[in-house]
């Protein structure tokens, strides 16, 4: 009766005003609130993120506990907790005892998720995302990404009639700060990468198949898993002039724990796009013979991949980063390795981004050919911009000029 005095909504199924449904869900604990978003998002979710979210509930729900209160063997319920609780494919079987103990305790210990509006119990969480689980300090792009996965949770508790709204938005939390800038010392120039591509083609065993992954890297500024997607049908090799990687796709190693075909790897459509999107990518003559030639005398897989392992499979990212480093520390100097140059394959990709910059490529083409917008490409290579603004300014001076020219009668330059 006050509530209807007072113009609170009431909920249809069970009768309750809404305050008051809202502060029974606020007893339900953090553990089972997050094993529900987990069990509801699960099927829509791939291999990868499902592993992510696993490792960010794992740190959290151990963090939202009573003050004090500490398991036994700390190792062993993260383990519950990352490879069982928020693993739904292991919910088919019972945990072992050893977890299964480990479980118990953390259902009795976690907190209700109502103690989630008091500051003090809300900063123990992104305080704990900064650390790793042997208590070191966690990469700043980890701490990022766990605490985005807490807050879509918290996010759909707001949707569910949890919360009026997301506690994490009163909070004041510093993100750790993440730099995105590339590192000009890490970027290999034209001369170094053809250094680099040859030590690699001259080793035994799967060097010279590599040698054109490489240059997929550098010539087409592909991700790594696109490398490993790329299909003969995509590739338009002509005999003179430049060609064509229609790219559509990439090869993730998720692991088959996390994937419901219980593959290690998964098919995903291009970074951030569509599940049908395409991105075209011109490659210069020397990489499109590169590429002739590699088909030539590699083929392709029964599917049209270029590039797999002895067995037909995937190319693992640990045998192609053991091929790298062992081209770095053949042709690279002292001073070249102590820099860090070209020390990840991936830097082969920065690499081919900046020398598109340097060559004066637009850099809203550079960032669709890189398949990234063009926001986190002036993020990314800010230092490699400044020579392209330079360069631009020159244009443009010797533009006026020849404009001041014309406006006193003179002749243009030829």
């Amino acid at each position: 009766m006050t509530a209807a005095r007072e113009g609170e909504p009431f909920d249809s199924h069970t009768g309750l005003p809404v305050s008051e449904l809202r502060a029974v869900k606020q007893r339900t604990t953090w553990y089972d609130l997050a094993h529900e978003y987990l069990d509801q998002r699960w099927d829509r979710t791939p291999g990868n993120t499902r592993r992510t979210l696993a490792d960010a509930f794992a740190t959290i729900t151990t963090a939202l506990v009573p003050p004090g209160t500490t398991y036994s063997d700390p190792r062993v319920l993260r383990r519950a907790l990352y490879s069982w609780a928020f693993n739904k494919n292991a919910w088919a079987e019972e945990p072992s005892e050893e977890w299964r103990r480990a479980l118990e305790w953390m259902k009795r210990n976690s907190l209700p998720v109502g103690d989630l509006v008091e500051a003090d119990v809300l900063r123990r969480t992104p305080d704990a995302l900064c650390r790793k689980p042997d208590g070191g300090a966690a990469a700043a792009m980890t701490a990022r990404r766990k605490r985005a996965a807490f807050n879509e949770v918290l996010n759909t508790a707001v949707e569910k009639g949890y919360f009026v709204e997301n506690p994490l938005n009163g909070l004041r939390w510093k993100a750790p700060a993440v730099n995105e800038e590339v590192d000009p010392a890490a970027v290999p120039n034209p001369a170094q990468v053809a250094r680099l591509l040859a030590a690699v083609a001259q080793q035994r065993g799967r060097g010279p198949h590599l040698e054109a992954f490489f240059g997929c890297l550098y010539y087409a500024a592909m991700r790594p898993a696109e490398v490993i997607h790329l299909r003969q049908e995509q590739c338009h090799l002509p005999e003179t002039g430049w060609g064509m990687l229609n790219l559509t796709g990439g090869v993730v190693t998720a692991g088959k724990e996390w994937t419901d075909d219980g593959a290690v790897h998964e098919v995903h459509s291009l970074k951030r796009r569509a599940a049908t999107a395409t991105r075209p990518v011109p490659i210069p003559p020397q990489f499109v013979r590169t590429l002739r030639v590699h088909i030539e005398r590699f083929g392709v897989a029964p599917d049209g991949r270029l590039f797999r392992n002895q067995a037909g499979n995937y190319v693992d990212p640990a045998a192609y980063g053991t091929t790298w480093a062992r081209a770095r520390n053949y042709v690279l100097t002292r001073m070249e390795l102590t820099s860090g140059l070209a020390k990840r394959p991936y830097d082969l990709r920065h690499a081919g981004i900046s020398f598109w910059l340097y060559s004066g490529v637009d850099p809203a083409e550079c960032a669709r050919r890189a398949g990234q917008s063009i926001e986190v490409l002036f993020r990314h290579y800010a230092k490699f911009l400044d020579g392209v603004r330079e360069q631009a300014n020159r244009l443009i001076e010797q533009s006026m000029k020849e404009w001041d020219r014309v406006s006193r009668g003179q002749a243009p330059d030829r």
